[in-house]
């Protein structure tokens, strides 16, 4: 399989790929490496998936006033690499609120869908009754690191940058970190901060791991993520833990947070089986 290669140069990665994505027409898309998984290669880490299909659902139906609240991405299956495209329509119009269904296509093949729900939002009109918690102050740069047993040769640990406050990418457990994109969702185009924060959403899995990963699977085939506001700024706080239950399920929990305030919670159920 032959990945779109195009390449930039970012911070502390002088030969990144421009993007997770390089545009081909009109939603349609080639993967580059930045979006492989730590399991295979030729399969997609669940982040770029799911902030395109968030883009998808901020273009269905244009409107500032309208905020993306909520938004379930099921994974039908890995996600290969190679031809991407995505689509949405409104199937619950409201003047309030609406629902959005988007899917994704690989090769064709329908291989994510997502329920987006969006709320009007009234600028200002909450602001005395907000809720305020300030994150720790963002760290200095760290050296990147990466769970044990899966390196940093995959596409999508060398596109992000993660600074620990709490735990480490090589320790297991519950982990507390600054995170960004180092590069654009799409090539040409300006993240938007939903897709910018669905890139890392997907890592409070990963991040908060409690098992050895030559030992145990812990897979989410789902991701839900609620949203309070978009968040403001380049870097994105996310406080994570994994809860396991007595028969072999799981569920992975994040909160994020900028740099003012709490911004989203995340939640993934895990399949959580001996290899």
């Amino acid at each position: 399989m032959v990945l779109a290669t195009e390449r930039t140069t970012v911070s502390g990665n002088a030969q990144a790929p421009a993007a997770f994505y390089l545009p081909v027409g009109d939603d349609e898309f080639d993967s580059t490496v930045a979006t492989s998984s730590p399991w295979d290669d030729t399969a997609q880490h669940g982040g770029p998936p799911s902030a395109l299909l968030a883009r998808a659902a901020e273009r269905c139906r244009p409107d500032d006033g309208m905020q993306l609240s909520r938004i379930t991405v099921d994974m039908l299956g890995a996600i290969p690499q190679g031809r991407i495209r995505t689509e949405a329509e409104v199937v619950r119009p409201g003047r309030r609120i609406e629902l959005i269904h988007a899917r994704l296509f690989a090769d064709d093949r329908l291989a994510a869908t997502a329920l987006v729900w969006r709320i009007r939002s009234a600028e200002g009109s909450t602001a005395d009754l907000a809720d305020v918690a300030t994150p720790p102050a963002l760290p200095p740069e760290q050296p990147q690191r990466s769970t044990p047993g899966l390196g940093r040769s995959w596409g999508y640990a060398n596109a992000v940058e993660w600074r620990f406050v709490t735990g480490g990418a090589d320790v297991l457990g519950a982990t507390s970190a600054w995170g960004r994109p180092r590069i654009p969702l799409v090539a040409g185009e300006t993240t938007s901060p939903v897709e910018r924060m669905l890139v890392l959403a997907d890592s409070v899995n990963g991040l908060s791991i409690r098992l050895p990963v030559d030992e145990w699977l812990s897979i989410p085939p789902t991701l839900t993520v609620t949203i309070l506001r978009p968040p403001a700024g380049e870097w994105l706080f996310l406080d994570t833990r994994t809860l396991l239950g007595p028969a072999g399920t799981g569920l992975a929990r994040g909160h994020l947070f900028d740099a003012v305030g709490p911004v989203a919670d995340v939640a993934q159920p895990l399949l959580v089986d001996r290899r």
